[in-house]
């Protein structure tokens, strides 16, 4: 991680509703980046903590699919609010994917669109396949979600397959895709939102201590990220982090409270992303 460049950095990209222009407008003032660096990095530059996260989100995606194109994409997975795959109904055979996905995160800004589907044979266990489709090819359709109150500025989706042809990754899609990505999303959007915060301490001229230790906080998550996402050690390693994080909400909260208006109102709304990735973590 190219710390001085996170360190000397006093831009903030304006918000852009069209959410698939605004990423690409980043990844052009960016340029190649790692993972970790496309977290840290573009979160600084995000105007809401809802971008940040959506930047969090992507940097994860370029983990669990390394070669996966460079504009906005989504994990689809959850069929009425589960990610057990003994509860999904969308199916893969012969390379063609029927069904629905019900809460995707930006889907109907997205350019690509990874979907977890059931490919075990008649009797046999649940098994997964990750597929990919393409908006706008045949037989996939996107539904546009009403805002929510958290972060209302990230567009959810829902995504219909109609016997629409996709393209298969290898591997197994519990094992490989859904199950790790739950522990890529917690690293990356905990880095994300960690720069961001740092990036408003910057502009806000908080504590020095608090903006040090949300320093030292993403110099841990810059550690995390380099375990595979199947280490249990690794997982003691993110509980720590995360352990760290909320350790430092009363300061961030009343520096924040001291601070511009528009900042905190915006953290108050959406920092209960966080709690989500707790409770998602607690149950897992």
């Amino acid at each position: 991680m190219p710390w001085q460049t996170l360190l000397n950095c006093r831009e903030r990209l304006p918000a852009n509703p069209d959410l698939a222009e605004g990423y690409a407008t980043l990844l052009h003032q960016l340029g190649t980046l790692t993972p970790f660096e496309l977290a840290v990095a573009g979160a600084r530059l995000m105007a809401t903590p809802g971008l940040a996260f959506l930047v969090g989100y992507q940097a994860a995606l370029r983990v669990l699919w390394p070669s996966a194109p460079l504009s906005l994409g989504a994990l689809c997975a959850t069929e009425q609010r589960s990610l057990r795959p003994a509860d999904m109904q969308t199916r893969l055979q012969d390379l063609r994917l029927n069904g629905r996905k019900d809460f995707v995160t930006a889907g109907d800004a997205a350019d690509w669109l990874l979907i977890a589907a059931r490919s075990e044979a008649l009797g046999e266990d649940p098994r997964l396949s990750l597929a990919v489709v393409y908006p706008g090819e045949p037989g996939v359709r996107l539904e546009k979600l009403p805002a929510t109150a958290l972060m209302p500025d990230i567009s959810h989706g829902r995504v219909f397959l109609d016997n629409a042809f996709c393209e298969l990754l290898a591997g197994d899609g519990w094992d490989a895709y859904v199950k790790p990505f739950r522990t890529l999303e917690d690293i990356y959007v905990l880095s994300a939102m960690t720069a961001w915060l740092s990036g408003v301490g910057q502009d806000s001229n908080w504590p020095q201590t608090l903006q040090l230790r949300l320093l030292a906080l993403l110099a841990g998550c810059a550690e995390a990220s380099r375990q595979a996402p199947n280490n249990p050690a690794g997982h003691v390693l993110l509980g720590g982090l995360f352990a760290q994080f909320e350790g430092l909400k009363v300061e961030v909260n009343q520096a924040m409270a001291e601070g511009l208006p528009l900042w905190a109102t915006m953290w108050q709304r959406d920092q209960a992303v966080m709690e989500l990735a707790a409770r998602a973590r607690g149950s897992g």
